[in-house]
């Protein structure tokens, strides 16, 4: 398995670039891309189409029996420990993308055995390619990777996403504990991208209530790669329904229990 994993890791990261270069095409003329509207906070474009199309032929011509569950083209598949599964996001943070700001980017993870063995994130803005996993630690333009470690939540910024999906409550809930323990949290509009940051050492947690798993399993991958946990983003159907991401490293695992009342379970890297 670790050769299968080997061959599609190198494809994935290929394909990021690749699909990283053609969704900066589409970036330098954001004024003639039209714009849909999939709900509140939630917008389309033929950036985000083309972007994922490019990205599952690459897929296909290489590993045809592979399946693919993307934001745009929709459906679903099952968790089965027999399959590998590509989860792809051609343009996370759209918003972002669409009001011309750099933080987005190309999310692509690959789930097989039932977990998830890597993921492959792109920045095309600042040029770096993040890529790795539980089982061969995760590197940043080839440089390795590793999670702070704060011990405390005044000792760095806290990314805290929120999705239109839930109602304010349980965000604001996290805010006013983060805030008084002296914490600084920030939203970048990229939760992928801000998982990567996370797993660089740069954000020192996570918190979003729910996040869809293209949004989420490839920097899951990165954290874990990096030595650091996340909370289980497969449970109880999270492959298609999405789930709570809290993310750390391992010092901050009791403060992060403490500030999100909702009890999640840990999966971290297993060395």
């Amino acid at each position: 398995m670790t050769q299968s994993i080997d061959a599609r890791s190198r494809l994935a990261d290929q394909t990021a670039e690749e699909a990283g270069a053609l969704a900066l095409h589409f970036f330098d003329r954001l004024s003639e891309l039209k714009v849909e509207t999939k709900g509140p906070q939630d917008v389309v474009s033929k950036a985000d189409r083309e972007v994922e199309d490019l990205i599952r032929r690459r897929i296909q011509e290489r590993f045809p029996g592979d399946l693919i569950l993307g934001e745009e083209a929709g459906g679903a598949v099952s968790l089965d420990a027999d399959e590998t599964i590509w989860v792809i996001d051609p343009i996370d943070g759209t918003q972002c993308f669409l009001n011309g700001l750099s933080t987005w980017c190309v999310s692509i993870a690959l789930v097989q055995g039932g977990d998830i063995v890597h993921g492959t994130i792109l920045d095309p803005s600042a040029g770096e390619l993040f890529s790795g996993g539980p089982e061969t630690g995760a590197r940043v333009n080839g440089a390795p990777m590793k999670v702070a470690e704060a011990r405390n939540l005044s000792e760095g910024m806290v990314e805290v996403g929120y999705s239109t999906r839930c109602t304010p409550d349980l965000t604001l809930d996290v805010l006013a504990k983060l805030m008084p323990a002296g914490g600084m949290y920030h939203r970048c509009g990229a939760g992928a991208l801000a998982l990567a940051h996370l797993a660089a050492g740069r954000y020192i947690a996570y918190f979003e209530e729910h996040m869809n798993s293209w949004d989420s399993l490839a920097g899951a991958a990165l954290v874990r790669g990096a030595g650091g946990w996340t909370s289980d983003l497969l449970a109880n159907d999270g492959l298609n329904l999405g789930a709570m991401v809290v993310a750390a490293g391992p010092g901050l695992l009791g403060e992060m229990r403490r500030i999100v009342r909702v009890p999640f379970d840990v999966v971290a890297a297993s060395a």
